[in-house]
Formats: C-alpha cells, structure tokens, sequence
C-alpha cells in the first residue's frame, strides 16, 4: 500500500509539473448572440478539440405519465436529422476518427463531440444539424424505445437495480427523483411522436444550453464556428418548472424485497445535499473517511477487512440540482444482513459523536486534493467538468477554490457536518435477498 501511495504521488507531482510548465489560458466565458454560454479553455499541445454540452432538458422536467421521455428524446438526437440518416452521421464522423453522441439524466440532456482541429467544421456541422435538425423518425423511435424497454427488463433479474430503483421511488415519492431516467416499462410505450418533438422544442433552445470548448483552438476562432454552425438557433423564452425541495424522511423506513438468492443486496440512506450546498467540500471529506475513500475507508477497513462480511462497501453523498441521496451500498451473505446493516449505523452513529482522527483527516485531504489534477488531464474530462461547473453556478474560480475549500475542512466541521446531513434514525433501508434466511427485522 505504501508503494502505491509513492506511486501515487509522484503522478501527481508530475502532472502538476507539467501544468506549471505548459501555463494555460485562463477560462474565458461568454454569452454568444443567441444565448449559448460559451466556456473555452485552450490547450495547444494536441490538435484536438472537445466540445461538452448541457442543456437543461433533464428527465426532472417531464411527467410522471412519460417518464424517459428525456432521455428517447436525447438519445434519438443521434439517429437522423432533416439532412441525414443515423448512418451517415455515424459514417461521417466515424470517417475522421472522431465520436459524438447525446444522452440524458436526471438534471440535463448533454451532447459531446471530440474531433481533430483540421476536421472541426465537419464536426460541428454534424453536431449542429443533430441539435438543430432532428428528425424524430418514428421507425428510429420506435427501435430506441425497444432497445431502452429491453434494458429495463434485463434489469429485473439484477439486484443492484432493483435496490437503486426501489431506493429511489420510496426516498423522492413525490419528487421527479424518484423517475428512472430510462423510464418505466408502463410509461415508455404511452410516449409518443409529439410528445419527444414537444418536449424538444420547449427545452432544447440555444438560450438553456452550455457549451464547454477545450482544445487547440482560441476564443475568437471558437466564436466565429459557433456562430456560423449555430448562429441560426434562435433563442426563445424558456419556462423551467418550479420544483420543490424533496421532502426528509421523519422515520425509519424498511423495503424488503424477497429474491432467491445467496447473497442480499444492502441499500441504506436518506436524502442528502444539492451541488450548491456550502458544507458540500466538508462532506467530501467526511465521506471519504467514512466510506468513500476505498480501502482506507472505516467501512471498509471494519465491514470487508475485520468481520470479513463483504468484499465491498461504498457511502457517497449524489450532489445533484436539488438535494440528492446519501446512501451506503454493499452486498453480504444473507446470513450476515443484520451484522452488516448494524455496522453501517454504527459507523455513522460515530462519526457524527466524535471528532475524526488527525491521521485520517490529513490523509482524506491529502488524497482528494492530490488526485484533482487527475480530474482535468484530458480535454474530454476539462470540457466535461467546465460544462458542469455552469450547470451548477459554482464560479471559474472553482480551479484554485476546491483545492482551498478541501484543505480548510477541519475535524470540527466534520463532527458539525455529520451530526447536520447525516441521520442513523431516519432513514430508508432497502435489502433484496432470500428474506427468509436474512430476517431483516422491519
């Protein structure tokens, strides 16, 4: 482990190095004509551009009754426009080597496009013409919502699935979170034609989309591209709905769900914290002593290394737009379902009752802080994260804050933070298991 950790360090060391010698561009932010935000961070040392897109098109903003409608609608960007067939835009792109693709989640629809500076107008024309064009062909929709309802059902024999679905229809009930952003075997058949071509020309407009560019290219040349690729997307008013803040569980919930088999699948948590949330740095290290941080975890070193009951346990806090989960995974033998659950709370029962040790705070600082060079070493994860920090509103400065923020977190703020977002007595346990053998008592 030691070896490892020298390893470790010495690749950061020389990642940071190399950032030092080769000094970028600062990020430059702009509001483009039509009301794209444009964010550009140059990087000349490949001829390579990378383009990472939000837009606020998240399967949040779509009926109960349809649910996945956002996420057919992102994926069937891909398969057609008014000027080409899903072929042709997979042979053109596939033709200079490059990728391009849209999905959806909860909080946006996102679309990417990584190509050669040299073949960069080929790459934008096509990607303009899927975000501008599309052609919502009923054969491609057709065969999109088969595909999607065929992973559905594939999931029903996976118990990781099931848990994480279950999970979140009780945490959220009457928030959009509790939708799975693929949809539901009852919703995506009732999905029709002018249900996709409705919610695209609500959301999709240039005005609610961001666009993160990084690469060898500069602002001026990144402006004159978009704007004659995308410069004919006209922006219009675009009315988000109002949601409300999920509601807090105010008692202990129990979801047991019986399956045959050897093992039960654990899911224990509550509703946790939003991406804007002050206290969300002193979480990350709180967490990654807890459980976030791999083998060096008290989860971990006590549930898999002591007791032996689990060859993994994780804990993670899903920052999201609203309040996400908090949640502690794991899989255990059913026999052993109790033991394991009780070693969950309480570890959280501690960590909320005692300050942390010196030696693991200084490490989790060290680790989270050390592998954030790590985060932006290409210019798909660069492009990826500048796309996320505008989505989130957390400012350019992010680059030189988080680092900062992580090393400002002291023992008090996480006795302070666990004892706030943290609840060992309210909260949902979902278990999938052979119910008989694991006596999950409710």
């Amino acid at each position: 482990m030691k070896q490892i950790r020298v390893f470790f360090i010495l690749i950061v060391l020389l990642l940071l190095s190399f950032y030092s010698a080769n000094a970028e561009e600062a990020v430059k932010r702009v509001v483009l004509k039509n009301g794209i935000v444009l964010l550009l961070q140059e990087r000349h040392s490949i001829p390579t551009v990378v383009f990472s897109i939000k837009i606020k098109a998240g399967s949040i903003y779509e009926p109960d009754e349809l649910a996945g409608l956002a996420n057919l609608t992102a994926d069937i960007l891909t398969e057609g426009t008014k000027n080409r067939t899903a072929k042709q835009i997979s042979e053109e792109i596939d033709f200079v080597g490059g990728k391009i693709g849209t999905s959806a989640n909860a909080d946006y629809a996102e679309a990417s496009l990584s190509i050669l500076k040299k073949d960069i107008n080929l790459g934008l024309d096509l990607l303009s013409d899927i975000l501008m064009n599309p052609a919502f062909d009923e054969k491609e929709i057709e065969r999109e919502r088969s595909q999607t309802l065929a992973g559905i059902l594939n999931e029903k024999d996976d118990p990781g699935a099931i848990a994480s679905k279950a999970f979140s229809k009780i945490l959220y009930l009457k928030h959009p979170y509790w939708r799975p952003v693929d949809g539901l075997e009852d919703t995506l058949p009732k999905i029709k034609k002018d249900d996709i071509v409705n919610f695209y020309k609500k959301y999709y407009k240039p005005n609610n989309t961001i666009m993160a560019v990084v690469g060898d290219i500069t602002l001026e040349e990144a402006v004159l591209l978009i704007e004659k690729h995308f410069g004919k997307w006209e922006k219009s008013k675009v009315s988000l709905p109002k949601i409300p803040s999920p509601v807090k569980l105010t008692n202990k919930n129990v979801e047991l769900i019986d399956k045959d088999l050897t093992q039960a699948t654990i899911h224990l948590g509550h509703i946790g914290i939003s991406r804007k949330n002050p206290d969300f740095y002193t979480l990350i290290v709180m967490n990654y002593i807890l459980g976030g941080g791999g083998f060096s975890s008290r989860l971990v070193e006590d549930i898999r290394d002591n007791q032996g009951l689990a060859y993994s346990v994780h804990s993670g806090f899903d920052a999201r737009l609203y309040e996400g989960p908090f949640k502690v995974t794991m899989q255990t033998k059913n026999e052993n379902a109790n033991k394991a659950i009780n070693a969950i709370l309480k570890h959280i029962e501690d960590i909320r009752a005692n300050p942390v040790k010196d030696n693991e705070l200084n490490d989790a600082k060290s680790y989270i802080v050390g592998s954030f060079p790590l985060r932006l070493d290409t210019n798909s994860k660069m492009a990826g994260l500048l796309s996320l920090i505008e989505f989130y509103d957390l400012g350019l400065n992010y680059f030189t804050e988080y680092p900062k923020k992580i090393n400002a977190v002291t023992k008090e703020d996480i006795l302070k933070a666990a004892k706030k977002y943290l609840d060992p007595k309210n909260y949902l346990l979902v278990v999938v298991a052979k119910q008989k053998e694991a006596g999950i008592a409710k």
